[in-house]
């Protein structure tokens, strides 16, 4: 195919012209998948084409689904790199290539055809239809990899060379093998160059880093499976997997030497200018942008792109995973915008958004439905950045100052661990901001201070899945066909006490093996038994542990226990012993873990079923976490939870817990169990049938009888193949510490039971006491006093309603000592003013007026003196001592008259400073500084009379 087009190659022509090709070679469009992969864990962003193909790549896909039907496809997928493995964000800016956001232009063959179509397609594509000169192009393929078995790709160098292109310009590259993750699809790649200079031969510049010669395509041929322990296994059918950059294309076609430069970006570097009226966008560089402010268009362009797509397709920015990087995103924009733009921050990126839209939206649909949402978002959390933005700047100065006057070259990393805790300043945006100055930040006090924090507010459990045993589709296969290995029994799980079972499995390395003789020492892996008495991870809750033990013979720690289509997988490491295939065990979970999971998943219930009691039946479950130490529920509801409410559900929650009912567990056909009045279940989940239904207070064989009794509205129904408490009252308590808003229209309420409960009451009480004793005290005892519990009371889990009284009543006595402190300052103030003003006119020929007064060392204070003194045109050097802070200010004015006769102001100052030490500067006419040597003032003050007499008496 060729293409007559002759006209400018727009960004939207590149992309039209890339669809029809494939549409006329029979490829169907499927539109780009979500840049949040919801149904893939293994991802924090979809960054390549190819993440919506994975189950047709590892034969995973229902063979009558569209999707299993497919065999030729193509689009443009939207991506994101930063975070994970592929990150580009803090390149982002530096460059003329690099994006966080970027299209991906790709065609797809599922089992059809493979190398010599595709390389056939690209070569058709690039030369014939967008017209690249066949003389600049240079294409690699596989060098292959002897020592582990994977030969060159001769098969592809053959296609390239069968296309006419010259022998040196097919180059051979150890680089070419293309793996999604550590584990996945993977095979050998060919990619295609371009050299944008021509007239020469740029071979030996391909995959050299040169930014003249650069890739543009990629051609990956989907062969093998890369299994967890790293060895390749044929996939069943081979793929063609292609990606090319749109925005590198568009540049390439549009003969533009950066991306940025080209039609993708300048009509929102037209708005960024018109929002904030800086200069027009120059394309420097480096040390070339000077004010860093074509650096700051960059980021904010790529920036309000990436946040635009992926808050269209539903992400939004919070504390956890991918919320947190676009967190990130969005505060290290608004800090280029506010810093380098100089334009305002709290509505800035909803108002550069619109742009996104118009130019993408037609393309991208969801840009466009989804406006408002992005806005909305946006605005909420830009707003929130820019009350903290300020505060955490002062705080990142003061901190680099310190650093400076130390002589050191990094930021100490508990103080970058405190501008994240406590300004929400991302550690990338702090390493940013110490780079402009040129520190860097001690990484490792940094991952100390944050694990010290993860640890004092989690607790010291922690859930390692590194070492997790997993069950992929080719061993799920294996024991499908494996009559000596039956799906678990698991039902034990919902009673009491161990049970004996028989060992049927034992996998090891990718391999079920009859003994475990032959596992390393302390090696992770995982036992299949017939039954147990185990609850695997799933619907939120979390999973035993225990032991597998044959009584005086073998003891198997169990660490992590999880189910795979029925076959339950119980993960651990032998303390002693050995297992074998046939072997009779003791099926032991660990019942001090399993109490505290049981309370808090009825505790849950109950809170579910409050929710929807104070809240209205608008209330769904979406999301929830039981955990030992804690429940966590999320649910629809658009506005915060005012304290009222709040108190109302927890109180609720305690009154179900002090009646004390039974709760009833028992399957039930499930459509049957649908029919149960006051039914609550999770909107879009899929339940087995049978399934388990969960009523408080009765029978489920009560309930079943008679399904449309409005009765059962009255307590909590729920479809439920948890663990629960045999009776509410085991549950002992409810507290509530958290109400949170974690998206648009989701809530989040944690909660803790039993002993947590306790915990957090005892904690409450003591900060309460603690401000009580506190309400007694005076002068900097207390103000110390108080901000150290303010601290303490932000970071406390205490019940919300308890935080937010004591929070009140905190404020209330720091407004009093506020206006106490502030009377008392003014005071001394008047007071310190009113001695200068006195002495001189009492000695109304007094030249000079010396004095160590008693202000705690409040520089403030001291200039008002000084200034006094200016005032009256006489000479002035005050002290002062701040003996608990260990420090003495020091400041002064000299007149005009005794300046005349050489007295300068910073010398004066200095010759302090030698004896207080510190630092002093200033002005000829007035100077001052810090001391640290207290126990000197009398000594400085002898030495500043010494200096004022020697120059006015001269």
């Amino acid at each position: 195919m060729s293409s007559s087009y002759d006209g400018p190659w727009t960004a939207r022509k590149v992309r039209e012209e890339f669809f029809n090709y494939f549409r006329s070679k029979n490829h169907t469009f499927v539109p780009s998948s979500s840049t949040v992969p919801y149904d893939d864990p293994t991802l924090l962003f979809a960054n390549a084409g190819m993440n919506q193909y994975k189950s047709i790549f590892l034969g995973t896909v229902d063979p009558n689904s569209e999707r299993g039907k497919l065999k030729r496809a193509f689009n443009s997928q939207k991506c994101i790199r930063a975070g994970g493995k592929h990150n580009d964000l803090e390149d982002v800016g530096k460059d003329s290539y690099h994006h966080t956001f970027f299209e991906m232009l790709g065609n797809w063959s599922f089992g059809d055809y493979f190398k010599k179509e595709a390389i056939e397609f690209s070569w058709d594509l690039l030369t014939n239809v967008y017209g690249l000169p066949k003389d600049r192009l240079y294409v690699t393929y596989y060098a292959g990899d002897p020592q582990n078995g994977i030969p060159t790709d001769e098969e592809a160098k053959q296609h390239w060379l069968s296309k006419g292109i010259s022998p040196d310009h097919v180059i051979a590259s150890k680089g070419n093998f293309w793996e999604m993750g550590a584990t996945g699809p993977c095979g050998p790649c060919s990619e295609i160059h371009f050299d944008r200079i021509g007239g020469r031969n740029a071979a030996h510049l391909v995959d050299g880093d040169d930014p003249n010669v650069l890739e543009i395509w990629n051609n990956v041929f989907i062969q093998f499976n890369r299994d967890d322990d790293g060895s390749l296994k044929p996939l069943p059918s081979k793929h063609v997997d292609t990606g090319m950059g749109f925005e590198r294309l568009v540049s390439v076609l549009q003969n533009k030497l950066s991306n940025y430069d080209t039609d993708v970006f300048s009509p929102i570097f037209t708005r960024i200018q018109e929002l904030t009226g800086a200069r027009p966008y120059s394309g420097n560089f480096g040390n070339d942008d000077v004010d860093g402010i074509d650096t700051a268009y960059r980021v904010v362009a790529d920036h309000v792109r990436t946040l635009s797509f992926a808050l269209s397709d539903g992400g939004v920015p919070n504390n956890v995973g991918r919320g947190y990087v676009l967190r990130r995103i969005l505060r290290r924009g608004s800090r280029y915008v506010r810093k380098k733009l100089g334009a305002p921050i709290g509505s800035f990126f909803s108002s550069l958004m619109p742009v996104v839209v118009e130019t993408m939206g037609d393309v991208f649909p969801e840009l466009t439905k989804k406006q408002g949402d992005i806005k909305e978002i946006l605005d909420e959390e830009e707003e929130s950045f820019s009350r903290t933005l300020d505060r955490g700047e002062k705080l990142f100065d003061q901190y680099a100052t310190r650093t400076k006057d130390l002589g050191a070259k990094e930021l100490n990393g508990a103080d970058v661990w405190r501008l994240y805790d406590t300004y929400g300043f991302p550690v990338d945006l702090t390493r940013l901001m110490a780079e402009e100055l040129g520190l860097g930040i001690n990484e490792k006090e940094f991952e100390d201070a944050q694990e010290h924090s993860k640890l004092a507010s989690k607790g010291s459990f922690k859930k390692d899945k590194a070492d997790l045993v997993k069950l992929d589709v080719h061993d799920l296969a294996a024991l499908e066909k494996n009559d000596a290995i039956s799906k678990t029994d698991d039902s034990s799980k919902f009673q009491l006490g161990n049970i004996t079972a028989t060992v049927k499995g034992i996998y090891y390395h990718k391999e079920f093996i009859s003994s475990s003789s032959g596992i390393l020492a302390d090696a992770n892996f995982g036992v299949l038994l017939d039954r147990t008495s185990f609850y695997a991870e799933a619907g939120g809750q979390e999973y035993d542990t225990g032991n597998i033990v044959i009584d005086g013979v073998t003891d198997f720690e169990v660490t992590n226990v999880q189910a795979y289509n029925g076959y339950v997988l119980h993960t651990g490491s032998l303390k002693y012993g050995q297992l074998s295939i046939g072997d009779e065990v003791i099926s032991s979970y660990d019942e001090l873990r399993r109490w505290p999971l049981r309370s808090n998943h009825t505790a849950t219930h109950i809170l579910n079923f409050c929710l929807r009691e104070v809240l209205g039946d608008h209330i769904d479950q979406r999301g929830s976490l039981v955990a030992p130490t804690k429940l966590r529920f999320d649910f629809s509801h658009k506005a915060q939870i005012s304290l009222p409410e709040l108190a109302k559900i927890e109180s609720m929650s305690i009154d179900w817990i002090k009646k004390n009912v039974k709760v009833y567990g028992k399957d039930l056909d499930l459509m049957t169990a649908h029919k149960i009045s006051g039914l609550r279940a999770v909107f879009g989940e899929a339940y087995p049938d049978p399934v388990r239904v969960v009523v408080l207070g009765y029978d489920v064989d009560e309930v079943a009888k008679d399904i449309d009794n409005p009765k059962w509205r009255s307590t909590s129904v729920e479809f439920c193949g948890g663990t629960h408490v045999a009776k509410t009252g085991d549950i002992k308590d409810f507290v509530i510490t958290e109400e949170s808003g974690i998206a648009k229209g989701i809530r989040r309420i944690v909660a803790v039971t039993g002993q947590e409960a306790h915990e957090a009451s005892r904690v409450a009480n003591s900060l309460k006491v603690r401000l009580e004793q506190l309400e007694s005290t005076e002068g900097k005892e207390k103000d110390t006093g108080l901000k150290a519990l303010s601290v303490e009371l932000g970071q406390a889990d205490i019940s919300v309603l308890l935080k937010a009284e004591l929070k009140d009543r905190l404020a209330t006595v720091r407004k009093a000592l506020d206006k106490q402190i502030k009377e008392k300052e003014n005071a001394i103030n008047k007071a310190a003013v009113n001695a200068l003003v006195t002495f001189f006119e009492e000695k109304p020929d007094s030249e000079v007026y010396f004095a160590i007064l008693e202000v705690d060392g409040n520089a403030k204070i001291l200039q008002n003196v000084v200034i006094q003194g200016k005032k009256l045109g006489k000479t002035v050097y005050v002290f002062s001592v701040d003996a608990e802070g260990g420090k003495v200010a020091h400041a002064n004015y000299v007149s005009e008259s005794v300046r005349s006769r050489g007295l300068d102001a910073r010398t004066w100052a200095s010759k302090v400073s030698d004896i207080l030490g510190g630092k002093a500067g200033g002005k000829e006419d007035g100077a001052q500084g810090v001391g640290v040597n207290v126990a000197q003032v009398e000594e400085a003050l002898k030495v500043a009379r010494e200096t004022f007499s020697s120059k006015y008496n001269n």
